[in-house]
């Protein structure tokens, strides 16, 4: 096994708490069947794919979104309900991505959107100070700017050449079983990120 001489890391899960039933459950209590089916850890139907690609755009991401709520449920409830997903930064582990930067070329990529990288970004805000992730990187690769996403393995070869890194010396860390598969079949080094687990708890 080759030596690590970089790391990817995924965002949600890793980096930044996120719990999947809140908005589950907020989309719930706006009528929405069954949530589950159209957004989770393991799957995003054609709407939420699209908004991860970039493929749509936010206003007619909500047309599409109120079709499955109640009657004149509005925009703002609609966000709310889509951002319950986000809590809080973990913010040791950012301090220990600090650290990693001295010894490794590390980078982030994460499956996103741009209404919840507006409002990850304010919570980064709010508890560091920091108006952006992009500091802890040499550079981040973010779904609906990239116009890719995981777990696909052509996502992994495109950022491993933008990049300009060998996968076989490239550590990728996430939580979703899904993408580390994806990221097995690229010829990456992998971790999966377990419930309750860390990324300081890692000997990196």
């Amino acid at each position: 096994m080759a030596a690590i001489k970089n790391i990817i890391f995924d965002l949600g899960g890793v980096l930044l708490d996120i719990d999947y039933f809140k908005t589950a459950k907020a989309f719930s209590d706006l009528g929405v069947q069954d949530f589950g089916t159209l957004y989770s850890q393991a799957n995003a139907n054609h709407l939420f794919e699209a908004l991860e690609t970039g493929t749509i755009a936010e206003d007619d991401f909500y047309k599409s979104l109120q079709g499955y709520c109640r009657p004149a449920t509005s925009r703002e409830q609609m966000q709310q309900a889509w951002n319950a997903i986000l809590l809080d930064f973990r913010v040791e582990s950012l301090a220990v991505l600090e650290q990693l930067k001295t010894r490794y070329t590390v980078f982030l990529l994460s499956n996103t959107n741009s209404i919840h990288l507006t409002a990850f970004n304010q919570i980064l805000l709010e508890q560091t100070g920091k108006s952006s992730l992009d500091g802890y990187f040499i550079k981040s690769y973010y779904s609906h700017l990239i116009n890719k996403r995981k777990p696909y393995v052509a996502t992994y070869d495109w950022v491993l050449q933008d990049a300009q890194i060998v996968a076989e010396e490239t550590l990728f860390i996430d939580d979703s079983i899904n993408n580390i598969k994806g990221a097995m079949e690229a010829g990456l080094q992998t971790h999966c990120l377990l419930p309750h687990e860390t990324i300081q708890q890692l000997s990196l």
